[in-house]
């Protein structure tokens, strides 16, 4: 028989003590008792705001909105490249429709990456009176851009704005030189104009170089950027000389029309929109200041265009478009240099004066130089843009900026600020004339600096791009 096993079991009211191994202490099951509230310290009240903290706090959102004005002004120049690309397109001809757009797009881009590698850092890095030597590829930005502490931006920021401002002069170059000029020569040049050429006039002007020593002033770029572009057009047109067909043998000159008088007048309007921000944005700074210098630039364009179209319509018995739209570009470009200083009556006549001269140097560097300009570059940026800087000089006004320019000649102010303006026109001058045809000398004899005969007559589309402007719809000519 199996053994009966003794029934093991719990008393209801037996304990069972269990004991801990040696070393450890037992584990004790605690639960919580029901809506148990979990206290917690309080955390420190925030220390109330001062007058230092509210000051940086204020300071950090000026800094922030300094930097999107700055930024959207440099988009507004930015959108100036598709405006002298239609401007340049509409003045020539179909057949080197492309040549043109080609040419304005690569320049841009050229100029991005040579201004950011040395550039920028010839144009404001530290160094001497004549050229920066420091700051290359933005690196080194402790104390490298003093002469740019005046802005609170970024550095990514100023460089941003101040690289649209080269590109801006690198593709005046080609207007004066269009229809005739080899794709490979005008990248060549567009290089050595964005790296060297253009920074050192900058850094003479607006990177604490000689010219500002002496107290010259160029707010926004009549002679840095205008003239500059508009000399070195000079020098590259004298050395392709005209195209085929614009002088007869006796010298007299024929009129080659261009294709495209509407592309030309949106260019205008594309460019006189984004002076809005070539001229209010170099405050770099969202201030009340941009509002005078909105105005005056507004109003300096208006009255060189309206003064341009009754100059021509007096010279040529007919109010004349392309030069109504050059008297645009005339007055913008006299405006640039002094549009913070002078009032807007000295605006207008700066203005008016412009649309009047821009008329009269095409007729002299057409008929008299035999200097074959397609789109009038020359004379609506190199003439104007040295009145511009020299009106500086008879009509600032330093109530407009304390401080700064004093009084214009015409104000009671002397010679001083005349003198050095003049001084700045004819330095810039020949820094570009002897630049610029030590430049395209060497082109020239290092890959060509015009195209063939051939490839003029058939135009540039055909030769230089293998495509046309208006596929299917344009009529190949021999003139």
């Amino acid at each position: 028989m199996a053994e009966d096993k003794p029934e093991v079991g719990l008393q209801p009211e037996a304990q069972v003590e269990i004991k801990a191994k040696p070393g450890s202490e037992a584990p004790v099951e605690t639960k919580p008792e029901p809506h148990a509230q979990v206290q917690t310290e309080p955390e420190p009240e925030a220390p109330a705001p001062t007058v230092e903290s509210n000051a940086e706090a204020i300071n950090t959102k000026g800094v922030a909105l300094d930097t999107v004005w700055t930024l959207l002004a440099a988009v507004l120049v930015m959108f100036m490249q598709p405006g002298f690309a239609m401007l340049e397109a509409g003045f020539t001809r179909a057949k080197n429709a492309v040549n043109v757009l080609m040419k304005n797009l690569m320049d841009f881009c050229f100029a991005s990456i040579f201004y950011w590698i040395i550039g920028f850092g010839i144009m404001f890095g530290a160094g001497n009176l004549f050229f920066g030597t420091s700051g290359f590829f933005l690196q080194d930005t402790g104390t490298t851009f003093d002469s740019l502490s005046w802005s609170t931006v970024p550095l990514e920021c100023k460089y941003f704005f101040q690289l649209v401002f080269c590109a801006t002069a690198a593709t005046i170059v080609s207007g004066a030189m269009a229809e005739r000029t080899k794709f490979i020569a005008y990248i060549f040049y567009s290089i050595v104009i964005s790296a060297i050429i253009y920074p050192v006039v900058g850094h003479w002007i607006w990177g604490g170089g000689w010219l500002a020593g002496i107290g010259m002033w160029d707010f926004a770029g009549s002679t840095v950027v205008h003239s500059t572009g508009g000399w070195l057009a000079l020098t590259g047109a004298v050395m392709l000389g005209p195209r085929i067909g614009k002088y007869s043998a006796d010298g007299s000159s024929k009129a080659i029309p261009g294709h495209s008088i509407p592309l030309a007048t949106l260019g205008v309007f594309i460019l006189w929109f984004g002076w809005f921000g070539f001229n209010p944005g170099s405050t770099m700074g969202a201030i009340t200041d941009i509002a005078h210098i909105a105005t005056t630039t507004n109003l300096a364009a208006a009255a060189g265009a309206i003064a341009a179209m009754l100059t021509a319509w007096w010279m040529f018995k007919r109010p004349d478009v392309s030069m109504a739209l050059n008297g645009v570009i005339a007055g913008l470009v006299a405006i640039t240099c002094p549009c913070a200083f002078v009032s807007i009556g000295s605006a207008i006549w700066i203005g008016i004066i412009a649309g009047v001269l821009v008329v009269l140097s095409v007729v002299f560097f057409d008929k008299v130089m035999h200097i074959d300009d397609p789109v009038g570059a020359i004379s609506a940026h190199a003439t104007c843009g040295a009145w511009g800087t020299f009106s500086l000089g008879l009509f600032a006004q330093d109530k407009f900026c304390p401080g700064t320019t004093g009084d214009g000649l015409l104000f009671g102010g002397g010679w001083n600020l005349l003198g050095a303006q003049s001084l700045g026109i004819i330095s810039v001058f020949a820094w570009c004339m002897i630049t610029g045809f030590l430049l395209f000398y060497v082109i020239k004899h290092l890959v060509g600096l015009r195209v063939t005969k051939e490839e003029e007559l058939r135009g540039l589309d055909i030769d230089e791009h293998g495509m046309e402007a208006y596929s299917g719809f344009q009529i190949f000519t021999t003139q």
